[in-house]
This record gives structure tokens, C-alpha cells and sequence, in this order.
């Protein structure tokens, strides 16, 4: 809901679509930086505590932002965005680092209990857009502003009552600096979360030149806005279905395949139809088939990093890996804008579908890729149920 509320939030106060993006980017950059920098004290103090604390003081901090706007000024609500979303950065990495000690606890298998928390993200996000829409029609921005601090609160709360999860022993007395070189360590010397991160920052790259300035400029070119909720809703309700069946088949899916098979799916053919035709319906036909293909992406992906990276140094791994993987996100929409001030809309779609296809090409020809496969075996005390590698 607070993807929409916000920036609405800002043009109907300052009337300023560049004030707009700045308070979009000064909300992402606290994100990325909190995610990591404060992996080692995550690691150390707890995610259950860090979890409910964030959400406890976000919860404050978006209230505020209605609340307080008339008083503060511009620079007021700068400094209230970015502590909101540096407090997210802290929330998302501390569930992150408790999520896989969850998982086992309740003897679910890791690639399963993936997917059903990447299916219950793409169900938020699928139905908090149409949602937040609805209400800021029917109330206003302020208001759902109130709902969405409401939303954090009750997060808090949550956790505080139903999540018992104790910080892993090992990290009680690591100092932060020589945890963080750690978790930095770790990320480069394993070959194969390295060729994620890798992966993940060049296609979240292309994405947001996509998602933020060349789509929207083609829906621009043939006269309907309308196409950018269509098309995400396609893409959405694709990768929700996906994501049920994935989940049903976890234990038994072979990782390699599907992953490889997902992102040649779900990313250069957006591209290309988009640089290839005007046609709308074909927009969406592509979309709805490239949900299909990534719904197993994130789930494999957070298997394998719950299932190699050591408990006491979940948080410190996860946020330089977000932070990394995440950095081509502002990235791209300079990359999508330029390109398209020099080619235009329809060349540097085709441009950076093929760049795209390039990319998610690499798991085919690189060894390390197959390592997907393998699930490490749980250990003997472990409830964690252990699976033998997919052929």
C-alpha cells in the first residue's frame, strides 16, 4: 500500500514528481546501508529483537509523516522516510536471518518453506497495489499512510508473541568490524552465492530500467497508462499460480532446471515483445508466462542460502548480499532514461533484452550453476528434513 501512498503522498502535497523521486531514493538508500551494516549486530543481539524493535519505531516513524508534514517541511519528511526505510532494512534482514531456524523448528523442507514465504510476498504485493489504490480513491493518502503504520505495529506484535528464536551462540561476543569482514569473506568465497549476487545485481539492473522509465515511456507512446498495472498485474497473478505449483513439487524440484528455465522466461522476452510490437495484449500474454517462469526463482534462492550459510552468520551474509544484489536498482532507471535519450524506447528495450538473454544465458555454460542440485544433508540432531540431489 506504501508503494502507492507515498509518492501520491508527495505530488498531492508539493505538487513536485521530482520531490516525488527524491523521497523514493532517499527511502532505498537507508534500505541498502541497513541491510549491510547492521547484519553483524542482527546476528549478534538477535532478529527477533531487532525485528520487533524496527517495526515497533517504523510504525512511529510512518505515522509521523502524515501527522507532522505541515510542521516539518520537505527536509522533516526526508528525514522521517529515511529512517523508515533504514528501519525496513534492519526488519527485513533480521526475518531473514530468523527464517531458516524457523523453518526447522516447524520440520519443513527448506525449498518448500521458501516458497511459501515468496508466495505469501507476491501475494501481499499483488493484492496491497489494488488495495492501497482503492483506499487512496475512497479516503485519501494521509489515511492509508495510517493503515500501512498500523500494518507495522501488528508485524511487531507478531513476532513479539508467536516467534521463539534465540541468536545463534557462536556470534554472542564477535566484534562488529571483524563480523562484518566475515559475512564480506563469506560472500567472495563461495563461488556459487557469489555468482547470485553476480546474477541478481545485473538483472535487477535491467528490471528497474524496465519497471521505472522504459516501460512507462512505451506505455506513454501508445496513449495508456493503464498498460503499467495491467502488465503488473499479469506478471503478479503469473507468478502467484506458479508459486502454488512450485511449492506442492519443493522437495522433489530440480533446482538447476527450473531456475534456468525461469529466468530465460521471466526476463529478455518483456523486453523484446515490448521493442518488437505495440501491441498490448501480447504485453500481457508475456507477462502473465514470465510470472509463471520466476515464481521458482526466489524460492531456490533462498533455499540454498538458508541451507549453506552458517545460522550465526545469517544476517552479516544476507545483508551484503541484498545490499550488493540491490545496488543496481537506482542504477537502472539512469541506465534505462539515458539509453533511451540516445536510441530511443523501442531500441534500448531491444538493447537491454539482449543484454538480458546474455546474462540469464550464463548458468548454462558455468559448472558452478549445478551446484543448485545439491542439498547438503541435515545434521543428525537437526528436525530439518534431508533430500537427495535432483538429477
Amino acid at each position: 500500500m506504501s508503494a502507492l501512498a507515498l509518492p501520491w503522498f508527495v505530488l498531492a502535497t508539493t505538487g513536485s514528481p521530482t520531490r516525488a523521486g527524491i523521497v523514493a531514493f532517499v527511502e532505498m538508500l537507508p534500505y541498502v546501508l541497513a541491510a549491510a551494516a547492521g547484519g553483524p549486530l542482527i546476528d549478534r543481539i538477535g532478529g527477533r529483537r531487532f525485528s520487533v524493535g524496527a517495526d515497533a519505531v517504523s510504525a512511529l516513524a510512518i505515522a509521523a509523516v502524515p501527522l507532522l508534514h505541515d510542521r516539518i517541511g520537505f527536509g522533516g519528511l526526508l528525514v522521517l522516510v529515511g529512517v523508515a526505510g533504514g528501519l525496513r532494512g534492519f526488519s527485513d534482514t533480521a526475518k531473514e536471518a530468523m527464517f531458516p531456524r524457523v523453518a526447522e523448528r516447524s520440520q519443513v523442507e527448506m525449498t518448500r518453506a521458501a516458497g511459501l514465504q515468496d508466495g505469501l510476498h507476491r501475494m501481499a504485493t499483488l493484492l496491497g497495489a489494488p488495495a492501497g489504490g482503492a483506499l487512496i480513491a475512497v479516503l485519501d493518502a494521509p489515511t492509508v499512510l495510517l493503515f500501512d503504520a498500523a500494518t507495522f505495529a501488528v508485524s511487531a506484535l507478531l513476532v513479539l508473541l508467536l516467534v521463539r528464536v534465540p541468536p545463534p551462540a557462536e556470534a554472542a561476543d564477535e566484534p562488529y568490524l571483524p563480523a562484518l569482514r566475515a559475512g564480506l569473506a563469506f560472500v567472495r568465497g563461495n563461488p556459487l552465492v557469489m555468482a547470485i549476487v553476480v546474477m541478481l545485481f545485473a538483472t535487477n539492473l535491467f528490471d528497474a530500467a524496465y519497471n521505472s522509465v522504459l516501460l512507462p515511456l512505451w506505455a506513454t507512446l501508445i496513449g495508456s497508462p493503464v498498460v503499467l498495472g495491467l502488465a503488473s498485474a499479469s506478471l503478479g497473478l503469473g507468478a502467484v499460480l506458479g508459486n502454488i505449483v512450485f511449492t506442492a513439487y519443493a522437495p522433489r524440484a530440480p533446482r538447476w532446471a527450473l531456475f534456468t528455465f525461469g529466468f530465460l522466461v521471466g526476463g529478455a522476452p518483456r523486453f523484446l515483445v515490448t521493442g518488437l510490437s505495440d501491441e498490448f495484449w501480447l504485453l500481457y500474454a508475456v507477462s502473465f508466462v514470465a510470472g509463471l517462469g520466476v515464481a521458482a526463482i526466489n524460492p531456490i534462492l533462498g533455499a540454498v542460502s538458508y541451507e549453506r550459510v552458517p545460522p550465526h552468520m545469517m544476517a552479516r551474509v544476507q545483508g551484503v548480499a541484498t545490499a550488493v544484489s540491490w545496488a543496481g536498482i537506482p542504477l537502472g532507471g539512469l541506465l534505462g532514461g539515458s539509453l533511451a535519450g540516445v536510441v530511443g524506447v523501442h531500441a534500448a528495450l531491444l538493447v537491454l533484452g539482449v543484454l538480458y538473454l546474455a546474462v540469464t544465458l550464463v548458468p548454462l555454460f558455468r559448472p558452478v550453476w549445478r551446484e543448485l542440485d545439491v542439498r547438503p544433508a541435515a545434521p543428525a540432531d537437526s528436525p530439518r528434513v534431508a533430500e537427495q540431489p535432483v538429477p
